[in-house]
């Protein structure tokens, strides 16, 4: 019996759209991806996409229409799904907050009681006032929810940031974090075993995709009285690769560093004497 793709939902439009397609084309998972495509199947892994509003994926897999999502970490504490996350991903960083006119005198969130809140996000709203016994009136709106206070809906408003210009914008400033958000793997928990099985497969291929994001190859130049201290420089994933070059005296060296700082390690190993420094993306990275 042949076994049918898995299927996993993808936000049709929006922040994440982009960053989840791209993902899986890292993954060497070729696939169509039309703007007026609702679906479509991979060739060459079993897989089926769909495209769909980002606050209907988490019904969509508890349904079992879909069987894996990729979703914010907000959508799926607000819609209260039961789906499982099985991965972070690592993109689409932003927090909810809490924001009030640069007028407001915010101290702590005291200040919230008996006041006003705007938020597309009443359920997370609500649960946080409630943890933090704020009692304050919960006003549920879609979209340009910034404005709110600007036009006497609400004293502050409880939305997604991520640089703050928009806040800045509109005269508000951030006041409290209500909860960090990224984007996430989501999956029901009946797959079965033959579909469960190309889930391990999408996830080496992620997790691989990941990792190489987190570093960078580097290639360089030393002469052998220095090796040992830019060996020292370079741990890499177990320790470097020295390979002798023609030139007598000189050997090149290969490792692996990390993305976040790999400006300091390149500025250390050029300060004791590497030549012909070359800093490579990473496609994939298997560990």
């Amino acid at each position: 019996m042949r076994v049918r793709n898995l299927k996993i939902a993808i936000q049709r439009s929006g922040r994440l759209n982009e960053p989840s397609v791209e993902l899986l084309r890292k993954c060497d998972i070729a696939f169509d991806n039309g703007l007026t495509k609702l679906r479509s199947a991979a060739y060459n892994f079993p897989i089926e996409m769909l495209f769909l509003r980002d606050d209907d994926i988490p019904q969509y897999i508890e349904d079992g229409v879909a069987d894996i999502g990729i979703v914010g970490e907000n959508v799926l504490a607000e819609s209260g799904s039961k789906a499982a996350v099985i991965e972070k991903l690592g993109f689409g960083r932003c927090r909810l907050a809490l924001a009030t006119p640069r007028t407001f005198e915010y101290t702590n969130l005291e200040c919230l009681n008996g006041r006003r809140v705007a938020t597309s996000y009443p359920n997370i709203l609500g649960r946080f006032l409630e943890a933090n016994l704020i009692t304050a009136e919960i006003h549920t709106i879609s979209g340009s929810v910034e404005i709110a206070p600007g036009i006497g809906l609400a004293d502050v408003i409880c939305d997604l940031v991520s640089s703050g210009s928009t806040l800045f914008t509109n005269g508000l400033q951030e006041v409290e974090t209500v909860m960090a958000s990224e984007a996430v793997l989501i999956s029901r928990g009946d797959l079965g075993s033959d579909l469960n099985g190309i889930l391990e497969r999408l996830l080496f291929r992620v997790r691989a995709v990941h990792a190489a994001g987190q570093n960078k190859y580097i290639l360089l130049n030393t002469p052998n009285e220095r090796l040992e201290e830019i060996r020292q420089l370079l741990p890499g994933m177990k320790s470097p690769t020295v390979m002798p070059l023609a030139q007598p005296g000189w050997s090149s060296v290969h490792s692996v560093i990390c993305s976040i700082n790999h400006w300091d390690t390149v500025e250390k190993l050029k300060s004791a004497g590497a030549e012909g420094i070359l800093v490579l993306e990473i496609e994939q990275m298997i560990r």
